[in-house]
């Protein structure tokens, strides 16, 4: 079954296409900059072990435009891996909020795109998006079927004690103001592999997907009973860009002393805090080589970061009544050794024993960072996002 797996952002479009039920993708790909300057497709096929990319400029192309260019990609002579574009039989798409409305694996129909436009308050920045990615591949790629992943699905599991806020009911019953948590695709994938690989369905698990947005979350026996993400994506840990958990009253105070505007306060608690608020840099990589250089500063942000993460896990702890494993995941998690170490030292008392010297080793594969005796496995899986979302496609309609 060809799978094409669409990520669609405002500017941007990622994709993956794989021949299920092989989990190896025959293409990658990512389109840039749509809308602007600039405009390119990033595009990698491997066909019998052999890669090849090329990186194709488009001059202020739109959604439409791009995803009609990638599938003439698809289909090149040199660089395309099928023959038509009427040989993608489903289309996976990423939705970032489905509300309480959508909890699963879901089939576009008309009813479904209408519904769906009822969670945009919900996700401005990422719905609109994900609904016109929808629109477009069903243009495009007008035989196949399109299914709709959604990130928040994953959390719908977490009892009302975890998602509800105290605030006056009529907010819940009447607006839907609950926490929804966010990277619930990640989670999954990562909690099933975590499952797979120490052979235990009932495992209590706490995943950590850290990149440039970052979230925690509790999962008992497979299912997710809380996570650090809301209403929105900024609460929890401190994160790239986003300041994560900060008092409300800082909000009141900005607003009503400081003179900024709603709008204003969005964007700096969004786009202007977190680590770049805090070192002038959101990439760990470079917050690193200043820690390297003697910046006291940027040492401050990585051990507020670290400490943030420590914190969650205490409390996650708390509500799974014990602990098998924890696992690092995303760019962050996957490759940043002294956040690892940072996060896990001085935690043995929670039977969280850190082997620095496995810390070390960054091989890109499934690996344990915990001494042999340790009571509580410390795991590192790389997450695909992508794959899952395949995944899910391929065993609903198979």
């Amino acid at each position: 079954m060809n799978i094409f797996v669409i990520n669609t952002g405002s500017s941007s479009i990622k994709y993956q296409l794989f021949n299920m039920p092989s989990s190896k993708p025959i293409c990658i790909g990512m389109v840039e900059r749509i809308g602007m300057d600039n405009t390119k497709i990033n595009h990698k096929t491997f066909i019998n072990g052999i890669e090849k990319s090329i990186i194709l400029p488009l001059n202020d192309a739109n959604h439409e435009i791009a995803l009609s260019k990638v599938s003439e990609l698809l289909v090149d002579q040199e660089y395309g891996v099928i023959l038509s574009s009427n040989d993608i039989e489903v289309v996976g798409h990423r939705i970032v909020h489905g509300g309480e409305t959508f909890t699963q694996p879901t089939i576009v129909t008309e009813e479904v795109m209408e519904k769906l436009k009822s969670t945009f308050q919900l996700a401005p920045l990422h719905n609109p998006a994900g609904y016109q990615g929808i629109q477009v591949s069903g243009k495009v790629f007008c035989k196949a079927k399109q299914v709709l992943i959604f990130d928040t699905a994953f959390h719908q599991t977490m009892p009302a004690i975890a998602y509800r806020y105290a605030i006056p009911n009529t907010f819940y019953d009447e607006n839907n103001i609950r926490a929804y948590g966010f990277h619930g695709t990640s989670h999954k994938f990562i909690s099933e592999k975590a499952a797979q690989y120490l052979k235990n369905d009932q495992l209590k698990l706490i995943s950590i997907h850290l990149g440039n947005g970052c979230s925690i979350a509790a999962i008992k026996k497979g299912k997710c009973i809380d996570t650090s993400m809301g209403f929105g994506p900024l609460s929890g840990l401190i994160m790239g860009t986003r300041s994560g958990d900060i008092d409300p009253t800082v909000i009141f105070y900005l607003v009503n002393t400081l003179g900024y505007k709603p709008d204003e306060v969005n964007n700096l608690l969004n786009k202007k805090s977190g680590m770049l608020g805090l070192t002038g840099h959101s990439d760990m990589r470079d917050i690193r080589k200043a820690i390297e250089a003697g910046d006291e500063g940027a040492k401050l942000a990585y051990e507020m970061y670290a400490y943030r993460i420590k914190k969650y896990i205490g409390a996650y702890m708390a509500a799974l009544n014990g602990l098998d494993a924890i696992v690092f995941t995303a760019g962050v998690g996957e490759n940043d050794q002294l956040i690892r170490e940072m996060v896990c030292v001085d935690m043995e008392y929670l039977g969280i024993q850190f082997d620095e010297v496995k810390n070390e080793l960054n091989d890109n594969r499934l690996r344990e960072l915990n001494f042999e005796n340790s009571k509580v496995k410390i795991l590192v899986i790389p997450t695909n996002e992508e794959l899952e979302i395949a995944n899910q496609c391929f065993n609903l309609l198979k």
